[in-house]
């Protein structure tokens, strides 16, 4: 059973993240029509899964919904966040997100794929300063005449 997720907590990362809280009801919420809310934003909303553990529902509101829902998912994602977000729970509308904290396992994964994402670049950084450090070492001794011994 994971760790209980608290509304005003997801509420907090998400409105640090720069989103709209609507402050919409429960009722709103489930009625849907995401896109018939002048202002971009999102509503959360508690639940209580099937094992009695209590999530967060996080929908999107707004003429751009779609993009909203794509932000909340990347704050709710962030290393610093901590949860997991499930776009594709059962009972969910298309605007809607389900979110938990994250386990140690899906944290290790996340960091892992990252990792090998980011590989390239670290390897492509560290051989253009492998070239700099070269290139530094002979500019000193060219200046310090001593360029024809090596």
């Amino acid at each position: 059973m994971s760790r209980a997720t608290r509304v005003s907590t997801i509420r907090r990362h998400l409105v640090q993240g720069g989103l709209v809280d609507l402050g919409l009801g429960e009722a709103t919420q489930k009625v849907g029509h995401p896109a018939q809310h002048k202002t971009d934003g999102f509503a959360a909303r508690q639940h209580v899964d099937d094992a009695g553990t209590l999530l967060v529902i996080v929908g999107a509101y707004g003429p751009d919904w779609f993009t909203t829902m794509r932000e909340a998912r990347h704050r709710l994602e962030q290393p610093y966040v901590k949860c997991h977000v499930d776009g594709e729970a059962p009972g969910l509308a298309d605007n809607e997100l389900m979110v938990r904290w994250a386990t140690s396992a899906e944290l290790q994964a996340r960091a892992a794929v990252q990792e090998r994402r980011q590989a390239p670049l670290k390897a492509l950084l560290r051989q253009g300063e492998a070239q700099q450090r070269a290139e530094e070492e002979r500019q000193s001794r060219e200046r310090a005449g001593q360029f024809g011994l090596f």
